[in-house]
């Protein structure tokens, strides 16, 4: 996504904060998924939608807008209902945005920005996007362009529209991505450049939409974001509730490399709400352990082994177009028939998930990439199943 889709997107997240509760909402059922809601300026635009049950025009309510790359509003609001339910926020998820030309997500977004405002009593403060693959990148987009609008973004299997990472936004940042997704690495790399607040939540899976239970944790995480920006009141129980549920998470973990970033995650989400001394003692203790700076050192390296694997790969392809294109072929097949290998070990193991993860993102998009009529038959031999 370039700038200028970028910058046309201000405009409709600003109208939100100006015209919120313009006009009474119409007759929607609260507590219930509302499949499709017509965008009143534009009928052919419509989102799905989900109103908390006990909405009421009275107060101002947080919003999540939701973009999904094959146009499934549902199933982005059913992601995300249990959570609106508790934490009383409006969900709204195109039906018309996805992957292609970006003037149809534009276009998309900006006709639900206007018909939500319309229609609901939104908090300016508290407006949050979400996106799954390429909706995350409209998503992150539209947060780019609208720095002081936007208080977060929940952006599953795929990062910015450039898929470049930054080292500072002015939103709070909850990723997801699964152990065998091919956008994991990216996913990786904007979590370890990131400096304001963010959080990477990695499950087992492939390039999906997050388990129920870390979709919800990421709402949970926007209002404890929430609080610290000063976008919501404190709340001494809620973040009471959320510290023992990390201490768990924290108890549970057997990877050290995963219990510091935990710790390190506490220390960032609590101090100046709750006392967490004890973690961040425990956290400066273990980051001076020489077996714990292995682990870490250790899981970096795998990580930046995996880009020079895909980098590898895709010079080789680069090849296929000049004099040497047997060889670079030969090197293609050998290096995807060893990737192969290892992905069908029946043990599961960092190593097998990291194999399946370059070859998915070898053969995702490969003929937008060369135009090898045989490299991509022989690419379509190592497919992964879809996880």
């Amino acid at each position: 996504m370039g700038n200028t889709p970028i910058r046309l997107l201000v405009v409709g997240i600003i109208a939100l904060s100006i015209c919120a509760a313009a006009t009474p909402a119409q007759e929607l059922q609260a507590g219930a998924i509302v499949d499709r809601v017509e965008c009143a300026a534009d009928p052919s635009q419509t989102y799905a939608l989900y109103l908390p049950s006990a909405y009421s025009p009275d107060r101002q309510w947080s919003l999540l807008l939701a973009f999904h790359p094959a146009a499934r509003g549902r199933a982005m609001v059913e992601k995300y209902q249990a959570a609106a339910e508790q934490y009383g926020y409006i969900v709204a998820a195109s039906n018309n945005s996805r992957n292609g030309p970006y003037a149809a997500s534009i276009a998309a977004a900006q006709a639900m920005v206007a018909d939500v405002s319309r229609r609901f009593s939104i908090n300016p403060q508290r407006v949050y996007l979400t996106g799954m693959s390429g909706g995350a990148r409209v998503a992150t987009g539209i947060a780019l362009g609208n720095k002081s609008n936007i208080a977060g973004v929940i952006a599953s299997s795929a990062g910015y529209p450039d898929a470049k990472p930054r080292s500072n936004v002015a939103f709070a940042v909850f990723g997801t991505a699964g152990t065998e997704d091919f956008n994991y690495l990216e996913m990786r790399l904007l979590d370890r450049k990131l400096t304001s607040p963010h959080f990477l939540a990695v499950f087992r899976g492939g390039h999906t939409l997050p388990p129920d239970d870390v979709a919800f944790d990421g709402l949970e995480w926007m209002e404890l974001q929430a609080m610290q920006s000063g976008r919501r009141s404190r709340d001494g129980a809620l973040a009471g509730r959320l510290l023992e549920k990390q201490r768990a998470r924290i108890a549970s973990a057997t990877d050290s490399h995963e219990i510091v970033y935990l710790l390190n995650s506490v220390v960032a989400d609590f101090k100046g709400l709750l006392d967490v001394s004890a973690e961040a003692r425990r956290l400066e203790e273990m980051s001076l352990q020489p077996e714990v700076k292995r682990a870490l050192k250790r899981e970096q390296d795998a990580d930046n082994a995996e880009g020079r694997m895909l980098g590898d790969i895709f010079d080789l392809e680069a090849r296929l177009a000049g004099d040497n294109r047997d060889v670079a072929l030969m090197g293609l097949r050998d290096r995807l028939t060893k990737l192969a290998r290892k992905a069908a070990e029946e043990a599961e193991t960092p190593e097998r998930s990291q194999a399946r993860r370059v070859l998915r993102s070898i053969t995702a998009g490969a003929s937008g990439r060369v135009q090898d009529g045989e490299y991509l038959k022989i690419l379509e031999g190592f497919r992964q199943p879809a996880r």
